[in-house]
């Protein structure tokens, strides 16, 4: 009994290691790559990692730990975006002009992937209706040699409406090219008690199939009307067809954060904030405020709430480096950062509404095409390239199309290194199409005027800027080829001897040089302009990347990207200097070494004594800069 009991025994344990076995040879679900490659990431061994890493002059060591970034992703599909196929008709380009579109072409297949950047399918839609003004405005240009109506086409410095009448649409005041940086819109006005409140919006243009325009700031001004019935406040918000209203921000607010600055301003002017905290329920209070003079400002002072009913008040609405700011009567009161795809650049038209009367509406400090002498253009203009010699450095610059000055400047000061006159070095901007038909005109001709432009095929949103980044590697590896490749903004002043000597011995391969951040983690805060989402990166951290005003890569990695966007293999990430850190990691892991050579002399915020680069620079700053190292030698900051 008890050997058959042990045979049993035998069977039982066999029957169940076959079915064990069969199970792992078929398992119930095919696993596919990516399960894989997710579940079992390669190790890295970070003693070699930490090799590659240059100990040059200020360098950081990345954090030592095991990070993987890899995960297996399908080829994009090709995806024919509504007025993709309007932008490669180039008819009315002549070969001579078509130095401006040397790039253009080769962005057709990184503007069709299925899984294509946020916003590409509205850049292109609204690039195509710009792109065929252009061609018609450059038609009628050459039939009459002259343009028609040529007043209406410029950009102005300074626009201005007197004694307003609000109609049912408000009162408009158009803005031709858009706003820029130290643009300012002064609204002089008296409030009435009629609607108890009035609104200053910034409005962009509208397509022809969209219902409305687009809000860039919806200022909302609420008074405590003719009985003290309401408490005052001021919201500030956005508004777009896709979206509808964004998140209100108000001011004076029980909650808010004096921490939130906008280019170092608080939101919410602090007095306001303690008027709303204070028993502000006391009629007699605002009462006594009616009976002051409130021209001298004492009104102002006493109810802390800039706006009184049957007062005059002058308010301000400046555009800085990140947000739009209000002073009212010489006080600061609000800051509003931009958000996504509502940026100055946008805006064409000032509209007042509500229980205001306006006596005046100026807006100045607007973007006018520069219009140099004869004499100066020969110097301004870009130097001819030999294409039998190899450049040094390719110097690709971001810009947005109204910023005229900007360029000019840059062109005034260090374009005029001696190593980029003789034809070592390059200097390209970079520049996607506007939503203004003037802007757009008079960047064509500034293209064809200087030869030192590249035009994109699409809207200049922020979001689309890495774009812009495989634009200047496909220049810099196949077109002007180049044997380092460098990006930088046009608010950015670039030493470029100083470059050129810290770029002497350190090799011509594997190289991302600038100030580089080697621990950095995706922003989860959707409101923050540099939200990046779970799904466009799950990862809890970043590979090491260097700082957008200004770093350098070598043409081996320039020439990474490019293949990896002909093969459909390129990361798309909005993010355009952590995308560069992206697919350098992804360079690294195809077996390639590569050396992260930090520089705290590129500033990413300022200036400051021995810079490299140094960034916010103003047209006046950047040329001051120039100034500087001409008569003192020395690269000491103006501010």
């Amino acid at each position: 009994m008890k050997k058959w009991a042990g045979i049993l025994l035998i069977l039982g344990l066999a029957v169940i290691l076959l079915i064990r076995y069969g199970l792992m040879e078929k398992p119930l679900r095919k696993q596919s790559a990516f399960d894989f490659f997710n579940n079992h990431p390669p190790s890295v061994n970070v003693e070699d990692y930490l090799k590659d890493i240059s100990d040059g002059d200020g360098a950081e060591l990345p954090p030592k730990k095991d990070v993987d970034y890899s995960g297996f992703k399908e080829k994009p599909r090709f995806v024919d975006f509504d007025g993709l196929g309007d932008l490669y008709s180039l008819s009315n380009v002549s070969k001579e002009e078509s130095g401006a579109l040397l790039v253009w072409s080769q962005m057709r297949a990184l503007l069709s992937r299925s899984d294509a950047l946020p916003e590409t399918a509205q850049g292109i839609k609204e690039a195509a209706v710009a792109w065929k003004e252009l061609l018609s405005t450059i038609r009628k240009d050459k039939a009459l040699n002259v343009l028609d109506d040529k007043e209406d086409k410029d950009c102005p410095y300074s626009v201005s409406l007197f004694n307003a009448t609000l109609s049912r649409d408000g009162s408009i005041l158009e803005i031709p090219c858009g706003l820029i940086e130290d643009s300012s819109i002064t609204v002089i006005g008296i409030p009435d008690s009629e609607k108890e409140s009035f609104q200053i919006n910034l409005v962009g243009s509208q397509l022809p199939e969209d219902p409305k325009s687009p809000i860039v700031l919806h200022y909302n001004v609420v008074l405590p009307g003719a009985n003290l019935t309401k408490d005052p406040i001021i919201t500030q918000n956005t508004w777009t067809n896709a979206s509808g209203w964004g998140k209100e921000e108000k001011c004076p607010d029980h909650g808010f954060s004096d921490t939130l600055k906008v280019d170092g301003l608080a939101r919410c002017n602090t007095k306001i904030i303690r008027s709303n905290r204070e028993d502000t329920s006391n009629a007699s209070l605002l009462e006594s405020v009616k009976l002051t003079n409130a021209s001298n400002g004492t009104a102002h002072a006493s109810a802390n709430f800039p706006f009184v009913e049957g007062y005059p008040f002058t308010a301000t609405l400046w555009v800085g480096v990140e947000g739009f700011h209000m002073t009212v009567n010489g006080r600061h009161e609000t800051s509003f950062a931009y958000r996504e795809k509502l940026e100055p650049w946008l805006v064409n038209e000032v509209r007042v509404e509500g229980s205001l009367g306006i006596i005046s509406t100026l807006a100045k400090g607007l973007p006018v095409s520069q219009d140099p002498d004869l004499a100066d253009i020969e110097h301004l203009k870009a130097p001819p390239i030999s294409l039998k010699k190899r450049l040094t450095l390719l110097i690709g610059v971001f810009s947005t199309g109204n910023n005229f000055e900007r360029r000019m400047a840059l062109r005034r000061s260090w374009m005029q290194y001696e190593a980029v006159r003789s034809g070592q070095v390059a200097v390209r901007f970079f520049i996607g199409l506007h939503k203004s038909r003037q802007v757009n005109f008079e960047l064509w001709r500034e293209a064809q005027i200087y030869g030192d432009v590249q035009l994109m095929p699409f809207v200049d949103y922020y979001s689309l800027l890495s774009l812009k980044t495989v634009a200047i590697c496909i220049l810099g590896v196949k077109i002007l080829p180049a044997k380092y490749i460098m990006k930088t903004d046009d608010d950015a002043f670039v030493r470029i001897d100083e470059v050129l000597t810290s770029l002497k011995g350190k090799g011509p391969d594997g190289l991302l040089y600038g100030r580089v951040s080697f621990e950095s983690s995706p922003h989860r805060d959707k409101e923050n302009k540099w939200y990046i989402s779970t799904e466009e990166w799950p990862h809890s951290s970043y590979p090491p990347w260097a700082h957008g005003p200004g770093y350098i890569i070598s043409r081996d990695i320039a020439k990474f990207i490019v293949q990896s966007h002909q093969e459909r293999n390129l990361i798309l990430f909005k993010l355009e200097d952590v995308a560069v850190g992206i697919w350098i990691n992804e360079f690294k892991r195809k077996g390639h070494k590569v050396r992260y050579i930090n520089d705290d002399r590129f500033y990413n915020a300022g200036c400051d004594t021995d810079y490299i680069l140094a960034h916010y620079q103003n047209p006046r700053m950047v040329l001051c800069l120039w100034e500087k190292l001409q008569k003192e030698h020395q690269p000491n900051c103006c501010e």
